[in-house]
């Protein structure tokens, strides 16, 4: 897959403990993205947030939080993420998506099958 020029950005903010059908949510996202033929996805873990409820999560030792931030970022052509998009409306019911455009200045992967 070559990926060059003008790309979008797709950043879901959930928490850590977010299922969707028995998995978290992260996860769900992630293989719905491979499934889609995407580029590649993302997760990060925060070690601090708070969302909508301004409920702090962190993992300080004395407020270890079960429900740590995670953030699931996807880069790709613009129709590829607009797809996605319409996956995310369904599966994610708290937390926040994003979108942006990028320029991608250089995407390469080895030529060996997963």
């Amino acid at each position: 897959m070559k990926i060059e020029g003008t790309a979008k950005v797709v950043a879901v903010y959930i928490g850590e403990s977010d299922h969707w059908h028995g998995k978290p949510l992260y996860a769900a996202i992630v293989e719905k993205a491979r499934e889609l033929g995407m580029a590649g996805a993302t997760v990060t873990r925060g070690i601090m947030g708070f969302g909508a409820n301004s409920r702090i999560h962190t993992t300080a030792i004395l407020r270890l939080s079960e429900d740590l931030p995670v953030v699931v970022q996807v880069v790709d052509r613009a129709d590829r993420v607009d797809e996605l998009l319409k996956h995310l409306d369904e599966m994610v019911t708290e937390g926040l998506v994003t979108t942006w455009d990028v320029t991608v200045e250089r995407y390469v992967h080895s030529q060996q099958s997963p």
